[in-house]
Formats: C-alpha cells, sequence, structure tokens
C-alpha cells in the first residue's frame, strides 16, 4: 500500500478515495478502462493531453492501489495491456455519477458565461471598433 492511502487510512474514507483517485488523470483512465483492455498508447490517446510519463505514473499508482491489472506479453516488441481488477471495475457507478455530473456543471457555467456576456452593456461609440475578447472560463 502506498504511504499516501496509509496516511490517509487514519484520517477517513473521503481521504482515502481522494488518495487512491485524486491524481491527474487517475478517473478518466479508470472511465476509458471501463470498456475494457486497454494498451498504453491507446489510452494516451483516449485519455488527451497526459504527458506519457504523467501516463505511466498514473497507471503504477492505480496498479499499487489494486485498481489496475498490467499485462505484459512476451513479443517482440513487448505488449502491454492494462485492465481494471474488480475492484477497479467497482468505481463504474461513482464514474457514470461524475460523468454526468461533470456535462451538467459544464453546461451551466457556460451558460452563465454566456448570459454575463451578453448583459453587459455596449458603448455606442465603440459600434465600430474591435469586439471585447471573451476569455474561457
Amino acid at each position: 500500500m502506498r504511504k499516501q492511502v496509509e496516511t490517509a487510512l487514519t484520517v477517513c474514507p473521503v481521504e482515502v478515495a481522494v488518495s487512491v483517485l485524486g491524481g491527474a488523470w487517475k478517473l478518466t483512465i479508470v472511465k476509458h478502462l471501463l470498456g475494457g483492455r486497454r494498451r498504453f498508447g491507446e489510452l494516451g490517446r483516449l485519455v488527451g493531453t497526459v504527458n506519457p510519463r504523467v501516463l505511466t505514473r498514473q497507471l503504477r499508482e492505480l496498479e499499487a492501489d489494486g485498481l489496475v491489472d498490467r499485462t505484459v506479453y512476451p513479443e517482440v516488441p513487448p505488449r502491454v495491456e492494462y485492465s481494471l481488477t474488480e475492484l477497479g471495475a467497482s468505481l463504474e457507478p461513482a464514474v457514470a455519477w461524475l460523468d454526468r455530473w461533470g456535462a451538467t456543471y459544464a453546461g451551466t457555467v457556460q451558460k452563465q458565461a454566456d448570459s454575463t456576456s451578453s448583459a453587459i452593456p455596449q458603448d455606442p461609440s465603440s459600434r465600430n471598433s474591435t469586439p471585447p475578447m471573451r476569455l474561457p472560463g
């Protein structure tokens, strides 16, 4: 067991969950492994802009915490596949809920940003100038 998880055990179950799943890209990795066994390169493409070193570290931590199995096939070049353990697969309801919540949150925040930017009164003297730049938010 990783030291971080050991320490969290003395605090509360929420801290244990955050210690196990609260790394960069971990929940996204789990989400994609819920669809089945994946190779490293495929996971990297699915996850997105993750650095290969970070992806390796997160997969190793998920493996150390008993959520991911790593299978190495004796081929040249070596083939490595990742899959969820039974414990990892038990996260499916939580990941699905977080995915729905994240989509709802993103939509709500975008609507608020859109309504805020359209509610700003325009200065009549600036009609022929460049419109104000909208920052992502």
